[in-house]
């Protein structure tokens, strides 16, 4: 089955594996492989990312709150090996809130607009996977969520009255204006609309309420749904609960806004399923929704959860997610129904769960396909019974 990368308030990284066998018989595995040294300073591990090398590796990068960050192999036995370590320079309790990881290059931007891209090579040799150079640009301040494209020829960013907006990501490092300092006041309106060096598309405020009130701007999770050299397709969600879809070639506005998704704390965590039309979010309570992208209506929600939940990550078979109540879940996943709006009988829910000591803060689907234990299972059965079957000469 899948596995899946977690860290926790205290620093540690842990793998989670999931084996569920054709006697219905169940057991989650919660593995430390990475312990933080609690004589230096306090560090919680803040945004984790996987790939995997063309030299047959499994690469892992992580970021921690202390502004270090390193970049690691973990084999198919949960051994982690540190490669290489750097530290990201801190200033006005900024975070990292977008973390990506490609063949060769690590990309890290924290809530002050500071983006990073650490260039690196790997080879089989733990002296040859270094990190040789890295280049940095300026984003706004403020942001709460940074996504890469998976092609990473785009990304997106949005926050504390920071607009949901699109960069080119090979302009973004060449550019030597400063967006941060650019964004304060701004004598004129128009201005607003002006791009940055580098950006190729903002997205433009929904109109004003009844009364002519301007609404404010909260993003604070984002998902790429799909990304081309001529469009971007990309959902957003709100401190207020709302979720909202974007057509970088259709319009600025949302192409679609639906309000009130979420009921307590707004959205906090997004991510997109791996089924067509199908999207996770979790809001400040203790609530895990599945959503429906074409209706945008809730198809269900998971039972049973009594922290708020801190990350989510689906993979093909399971998903798996962390809460604020120390546990780590494992849930079923059900597909959207064929046809939009169209009533959805079977639910997903909780399948494991497992206890961890620490509050675990992120988990990622390291994007490894094995084999599932009921075919495993199903081929020794038949090997079972042809060795048992009685010789008749």
């Amino acid at each position: 089955m899948s596995r899946f990368l977690l860290g926790d308030d205290l620093g540690n990284i842990k793998t989670l594996r999931y084996i569920s066998t054709h006697k219905e018989e169940v057991k989650t595995r919660v593995t430390t492989v990475y312990k933080h040294d609690s004589s230096h300073e306090p560090a919680s591990v803040q945004q984790l990312a996987s790939s995997s090398q063309t030299n047959g590796l499994k690469a892992l990068a992580a970021a921690f709150s202390n502004g270090s960050c390193f970049i690691s192999t973990v084999n198919e036995d949960d051994v982690l090996e540190v490669l290489s370590e750097w530290k990201e320079p801190r200033s006005g309790g900024s975070k990292f809130v977008g973390i990506a990881l490609t063949e060769d290059s690590v990309f890290t931007c924290t809530s002050n607009g500071m983006l990073r891209k650490s260039a690196f090579t790997a080879g089989q040799q733990k002296d040859v996977f270094k990190i040789p150079e890295s280049h940095c640009g300026t984003l706004p301040s403020r942001l709460l969520d940074w996504r890469l494209s998976e092609d990473t020829q785009t990304f997106a960013y949005g926050g504390d009255e920071v607009d949901l907006s699109v960069w080119n990501t090979e302009l973004a490092f060449e550019s030597r204006s400063s967006p941060a300092l650019t964004s304060g006041p701004i004598k004129k309106r128009k201005r607003n609309d002006d791009l940055f060096p580098g950006e190729i598309w903002r997205a433009r405020n929904i109109p004003n309420d009844h009364l002519n009130l301007r609404h404010p701007i909260r993003i604070t999770a984002l998902s790429y749904l799909s990304s081309s050299a001529v469009s971007n397709n990309l959902v957003a969600g709100t401190q207020f609960g709302d979720l909202r879809r974007y057509d970088t070639r259709a319009a600025r506005r949302p192409v679609s806004n639906w309000t009130a998704i979420a009921k307590v704390g707004g959205i906090k965590s997004m991510q997109k399923g791996l089924a067509d039309h199908e999207l996770f979010i979790a809001d400040g309570g203790s609530s895990l929704y599945a959503i429906d992208l074409r209706t945008g209506k809730i198809l269900y929600g998971y039972k049973g959860l009594s922290g708020a939940v801190t990350s989510i990550a689906p993979s093909p078979m399971i998903m798996a997610s962390t809460a604020l109540d120390r546990y780590v879940r494992v849930h079923s996943l059900v597909s959207p129904p064929p046809v939009a709006g169209s009533h959805q009988e079977r639910k997903g829910g909780v399948l494991e769960k497992a206890y961890v000591t620490s509050i675990p803060t992120v988990i990622i689907w390291d994007k490894t396909v094995n084999k599932t234990p009921s075919e495993e299972y199903s081929a020794q059965d038949d090997d079972d019974v042809w060795n048992n079957m009685e010789n008749i000469s």
